[in-house]
């Protein structure tokens, strides 16, 4: 009987915010540990010391590596010896602690995954990409929506040709859970999101208008090169938008439509995506993850279901399960995850790899994203050149 040959130790994963009661630092836990790729060793996991440590606690670490703050975490690891330090850090603060935090852990040459948007202006962008090249470092954002298996059958085929010339792409992302003024006493993920200090210049655009505009280039491989914006506060005393549309012009011809709203009542997590050329289109849903409706010029429609026969070899390798079983939003997480871990692998085998995962650039894209619609609504919803912040 041949000996069972021993797979790689998970990778030490530290995590930065997402101690108590924050959604989110639990759904990067649970994706992290999905497919086995990661082991959570260490955190600061609130910016209050004594509720970083009981936070810490809770989840099993141990006393010495629940810190008090991301400066002692980086300075407790780097005291360790590098087959116990952290390998990994995963950074799940409210917006305004993104770039201090992960320009830290990338200068301090730990990997990083961190949520989106990235930072709150292009300048901190730069210097943080800057930062990453320098460092020769792997860097994660988690713009998860790209890692359903459907979304990346969809970039497949749209990149591959099969839709014909770009025409149109439409992203909608509807929410309605800050239809009306809520306190942070009420909610903390509301106080923080509507608080330009800590979200940021954007609201719903910065939030999730930031996700519908990655899987549109994520999918077609475009950038755009104009657009028209109008953003709205509904909520009275709302300084931040909680209400956007977004007209954009893409360099070949195509136009592409965006909006995203918070104050939709009776809309929960309505993320659509639909891409139409001269030959067909498709359209998804992320309420219904698991179909992909596939349209062609004068043919019967098709439905693609995940896991089912005929699908491109991306999306299989992000399916996990047998089809009729439904995958979604933690494994679509785990799938960026999972990403970033076969970087690092490769790297410390000094091996070459490509990111399939959205890295630091789509970072960068998304906060320049957020300033030319910015640029475009202050300017009475004029169109506005996109800048162009490259990525040589």
């Amino acid at each position: 009987m041949s000996a069972v040959t021993p797979g790689p130790r998970p990778l030490r994963l530290a995590m930065v915010g997402g101690g108590q009661d924050a959604f989110i630092g639990a759904v990067h836990r649970m994706a992290a540990r999905l497919d086995g790729q990661y082991e959570l060793v260490a955190g600061a996991l609130s910016s209050t010391p004594d509720k970083a440590r009981a936070s810490g606690l809770a989840l099993g670490l141990t006393e010495e590596r629940s810190y008090p703050s991301h400066e002692a975490l980086i300075a407790g690891e780097l005291a360790k010896p590098p087959s116990e330090r952290v390998q990994v850090v995963s950074i799940v603060t409210p917006n305004h602690l993104h770039y201090p935090v992960a320009l830290a852990c990338v200068q301090a040459g730990f990997h990083v995954v961190c949520d989106k948007p990235l930072v709150h202006t292009v300048t901190q962008a730069l210097a943080l990409r800057q930062a990453v090249r320098q460092a020769g470092t792997v860097f994660g954002v988690t713009y998860n929506y790209s890692g359903y298996p459907l979304v990346r059958q969809m970039r497949h085929m749209v990149q591959g040709g099969e839709l014909g010339e770009l025409r149109k792409v439409s992203a909608e992302y509807h929410q309605g859970w800050l239809a009306r003024s809520v306190t942070e006493a009420e909610s903390k993920q509301a106080g923080w999101r509507t608080d330009p200090a800590r979200s940021g210049p954007a609201g719903a655009l910065g939030d999730i208008g930031t996700h519908a505009e990655q899987l549109m280039r994520y999918v077609t491989g475009q950038d755009a090169c104009e657009v028209c914006a109008e953003l709205t506060s509904f909520v009275p005393g709302r300084t931040l938008d909680d209400d956007v549309t977004v007209l954009l012009r893409y360099p070949g011809g195509a136009k592409g439509l965006l909006t995203a709203s918070q104050v939709e009542i009776g809309r929960e997590n309505d993320l659509r995506l639909a891409v139409f050329g001269t030959l067909g289109s498709l359209s998804w849903r992320q309420e219904d993850p698991n179909v992909l409706v596939y349209d062609r010029l004068d043919a019967p429609r098709q439905l693609l279901t995940r896991g089912g026969p005929g699908l491109s070899a991306a999306a299989q390798a992000a399916t996990r399960l047998p089809a009729g079983h439904p995958e979604a939003f933690i494994e679509a997480f785990a799938n960026v995850y999972s990403g970033v871990a076969r970087h690092v692998r490769a790297l410390e085998r000094g091996e070459p790899h490509t990111p399939d995962y959205p890295t630091v650039e789509d970072g960068v894209q998304g906060v320049a994203f957020v300033g030319d619609v910015l640029r475009s609504h202050h300017a009475g919803g004029r169109w506005v050149t996109c800048e162009d912040h490259g990525t040589a």
